[in-house]
């Protein structure tokens, strides 16, 4: 017996627009930084809308490799309230993460940035959610975050 392939299947994008950035500083494994999560779009198979609150937790190692965690909801255009945890990371060359954080744009294929959300609801419609794997594309511009959520099959 040999086990399943894996392939993705794409299935909606979250559009999270961020506020100003807010930074602890050192903490002895990085730059701590927290960037508000102020509202946004969901667009797709699901659609609605990012809800204005949540953060996305940030540690920026020393090599500019940065470890994140964003928690937030969205609420379908039909009414579901839906929780995400999404961690990930984002990667690349020193000038263009630095150009990203001073609000520059960059071209998303050259930064390595992925994640890996987790959804819950209590609601039936989207219950789906909690019972797979999905993976996420995302690119980073001045005010806002843009993820291609796609489902590990």
């Amino acid at each position: 017996m040999t086990t399943p392939t894996l392939a993705t299947k794409y299935v909606f994008t979250i559009h999270p627009r961020i506020g100003d950035v807010i930074t602890a500083g050192e903490t002895g494994i990085g730059v701590r930084r927290i960037i508000p999560i102020i509202g946004g779009e969901v667009t797709g198979a699901i659609t609605g809308k990012v809800l204005p609150f949540g953060a996305d937790f940030q540690t920026i190692r020393p090599n500019e490799l940065i470890d994140l965690e964003a928690k937030y909801a969205f609420e379908t255009d039909d009414g579901a309230t839906v929780y995400v945890e999404n961690k990930g990371m984002r990667f690349g060359p020193v000038e263009l993460l630095q150009k990203l954080k001073r609000g520059e744009p960059v071209d998303p294929k050259l930064i390595y940035f992925r994640t890996v959300p987790r959804f819950e609801t209590g609601h039936e419609k989207y219950r789906w959610l909690m019972q797979h794997i999905f993976v996420g594309s995302a690119a980073r511009h001045a005010d806002r975050v843009v993820i291609d959520v796609h489902q590990v099959m």
